[in-house]
Parts: structure tokens; C-alpha cells; sequence
């Protein structure tokens, strides 16, 4: 059997490492040793004794993501068992799914599918992924051919395979590029089905591939919630919320996004499903400048969905971002009208819910009204939380009445 490379510990986390956390830091190690990208390593507490197998990652602050506490396995085994987690993945969202109604879904949610770095969304006949990093796509270097033989399996058509890489350090969607693994890349929209309303996903520009997916049971939410109200949709993106709320019988609706691109794909999703444009109102502009002007001009109403990018994408931006949802929640709270309901939604994983749900209740406080939780949701099950992973619990989804 071939041996690993090694690499040892300076901190005391092998309780953490049996218990199943995924991640060790570079600053947790003794060294950092010469170690190609995306190699099988093998973890040793300090003193020797192995803990743990994970790949390797030479750039990013998280050194080792844990495949396994299982201890030495050779080549060949870790292949079978990546095989056998991929499958295993996507048996579980084909059996919690009626893909007649619903055809987008993710089928690998990294750490908590135990396939640690990397993510995959499923758009009818095309897959998208993402790698964290370059060790996960060095080790993952097999990963189109197996998405596709786990595919094949299953009953489950790949048409096209495409990576959503960042440009630079950024990581911000908007400097993404798209790179075809595998079949030709879709031009333009691709149309795909979620709990029978269609929806158009531009795999290729879109962010997070065109559509949120982890929105998809909230969205069904607000569908319930929305008959004869008045909704806003507040970071409307290309309308999701909106097309859910009048497909459930609202007055009107009210997409808000700072993206026109954004407005024209909701338009064009409301025309898709059939929905009456003449009680959708589409306004591409900032949601605070339209919050503020709606305040002040007394326009209310009865359902808001407020779903904006993250406030806090790391721990040095916490309380700037703290700041940010509390003011946005006030300007939400002022226009929601008096028996109203606020969907308030963060996705900064660095803002846990305890004080997520403070800004709610101190802007809501601010306007003079009294914030009632009704119910606090997470991510859609294709996204699924794993305890010995905490840092993953990222999606806040409260229902509040007002």
C-alpha cells in the first residue's frame, strides 16, 4: 500500500476530527510541507498517532478537507468511496423529489454530502459545479466523468457539464467565469421546472447558476402566504418570490432588484408561467433607496420578502453587516402594513441566528412595531445540515408578523 504524505497537528483538535469536523486551518499545523495540490494526506496528532485522511490544499487557509477518519486507504479505495458518496447523494435527492414538477436541485452540498469542497446543482440536462479552492479541484479531477456514470445509473440525463470558477481572489459571482467540462455550454436561458412553475436559468452568467435553489422550499412558503395580499420582494433577483406570490393568488406584486438584466429574466419568468404583467410591478433599482421612498410616500403592504446578497462575507465585515440588516429591517418593518408579515432571509454563514433575529427585532422596534416570529426555516433539503458542521447552518429564513 502506498504510503501518504504527513502532515501533524501543533493544536488539540482530535476530538473535533473524530466527531466529524471537516476542516483543518493551516495555522492548526506544526508545518505546511511541499505537498501537491489536491494530494491525499494523512492527519497526526502531535503526537504521532493518525487521526484522519483528507486532500490537500496548498493556497487556502483551510489546509486539509477530512474525507475520512477511517484512517490509510490506498488510491484505489478512495475512489470507490468517492464513487459510492456521489451516488449515495444523489439517491437521496431522486427520492425526495417528483422530478415531473421539480428538475433543478443540488445534488452535491460538499461537507455535508461527505464530499468536502465541492458543489453541485443539477438544470434539467446540465450539471453546474463549483470547487472551493484548487486543492478540490485537483482531487475532484475525476469528477465530471463520475457525475455522468452516477447519472447514467440512475435514469438521470447530463447534456452538458459546466465549472463556475471565480476570476481572480474575488469570489464574487459577478467576476465568475464558465468553463464546459463536458458537452456543449448552453447560449442563453435554459428552462427548468420547480414545483411546476417554470423558471428561466442562465447557467453561464446568472448568479448561482440563475436560480437559487436553496430558496426553493420558502418560496413554496410564500406561495401559501400570498393570497389577496400586496407582496414586495425585495432583492428580487429574476423573480422567484414574485412568480410564487401571484402563482398563489396575490393582488400584486412588487420585484425590487438593482440589476435590470435581473428585471428583464422576471418579466420574462412571469410571462413563462402565464402570469398577469399588468399586476407586476418590476423595478430595477436599490432596494434601501425604494424602501425609503416607499416609507415616506405611506405605501404598504400585506407580504415582504427581503432576501438580500451577504451583509457579513467574513468575520471582519460582522458588524458592519449587523448594522446593514438592522437598517434594513426598519425600512422593512415601516412599510409592512399593520397585520402585514416580513419574510426576513439572511445567507452570511458568519452571522449566526440569535443575532440575525436581534436586527430583526431592533428594526422593527425602531419603526414602532413589534416583531412576532412565526417561524424560523433554514435551507431546502438538497442543502442539508450536518451538526458536526455548524459553519454550514449559513440560510435564515424568518417568518414575522408585524
Amino acid at each position: 500500500m502506498k504510503s501518504l504524505p504527513r502532515v501533524v497537528l501543533r493544536k488539540r483538535l482530535g476530538r473535533a476530527i473524530r466527531g466529524g469536523h471537516p476542516w483543518v486551518y493551516r495555522d492548526a499545523l506544526a508545518a505546511s510541507p511541499r505537498i501537491a495540490e489536491g494530494s491525499v494526506v494523512l492527519v497526526a496528532g502531535a503526537e504521532g498517532r493518525p487521526l484522519a485522511r483528507g486532500f490537500w490544499d496548498a493556497t487556502s487557509p483551510i489546509a486539509v478537507r477530512i474525507l475520512s477518519v477511517d484512517g490509510e486507504l490506498g488510491e484505489l479505495e478512495v475512489e470507490r468511496e468517492i464513487d459510492r458518496r456521489i451516488a449515495e447523494a444523489l439517491a437521496r435527492r431522486l427520492g425526495a423529489i417528483d422530478r415531473r414538477e421539480t428538475d433543478a436541485f443540488r445534488w452535491i452540498h460538499g461537507e455535508a454530502d461527505a464530499l468536502p469542497g465541492v458543489h453541485v446543482d443539477v438544470y434539467g440536462a446540465a450539471l453546474s459545479i463549483r470547487y472551493d479552492g484548487g486543492g478540490a479541484r485537483a482531487f475532484y479531477r475525476e469528477l465530471p466523468a463520475q457525475l455522468r456514470a452516477a447519472a447514467q445509473k440512475a435514469g438521470l440525463r447530463v447534456d452538458a457539464i459546466l465549472e463556475r470558477r471565480p476570476r481572480g481572489r474575488s469570489g464574487d459571482t459577478d467576476g465568475e467565469r464558465t468553463l464546459p467540462l463536458y458537452g456543449s455550454s448552453p447560449e442563453g436561458e435554459v428552462e427548468i421546472r420547480e414545483n411546476g412553475l417554470r423558471f428561466g436559468a442562465d447557467l453561464r452568467r446568472g448568479q448561482k447558476g440563475g436560480l437559487f435553489l436553496d430558496q426553493r422550499e420558502n418560496r413554496a412558503l410564500v406561495r401559501t402566504l400570498a393570497r389577496d395580499r400586496r407582496v414586495l420582494n425585495l432583492f428580487g433577483y429574476t423573480g422567484g418570490f414574485s412568480i410564487y406570490a401571484a402563482a398563489g393568488g396575490a393582488r400584486a406584486t412588487t420585484t425590487v432588484d438593482v440589476a435590470a438584466p435581473a428585471i428583464a429574466a422576471a418579466r420574462r419568468n412571469f410571462e413563462r408561467n402565464g402570469l398577469p404583467i399588468a399586476d407586476a410591478r418590476l423595478s430595477a433599482e436599490d432596494a434601501f433607496a425604494f424602501l425609503t421612498r416607499a416609507a415616506a410616500a405611506g405605501e404598504r403592504f400585506e407580504l415582504v420578502i427581503s432576501d438580500p446578497p451577504s451583509f457579513a462575507p467574513s468575520r471582519r465585515a460582522l458588524e458592519t453587516g449587523l448594522r446593514a440588516y438592522q437598517r434594513l429591517h426598519r425600512l422593512c418593518a415601516a412599510v409592512t402594513a399593520p397585520g402585514g408579515i416580513l419574510c426576513a432571509a439572511s445567507c452570511s454563514s458568519h452571522i449566526r441566528k440569535e443575532a440575525f433575529l436581534a436586527t430583526v427585532r431592533d428594526g422593527a422596534r425602531e419603526a414602532g412595531r413589534r416583531a412576532q416570529i412565526r417561524e424560523i426555516r433554514g435551507a431546502a433539503f438538497d442543502h442539508p445540515v450536518v451538526p458536526q458542521f455548524p459553519e454550514g447552518d449559513y440560510l435564515k429564513f424568518a417568518v414575522i408578523n408585524l
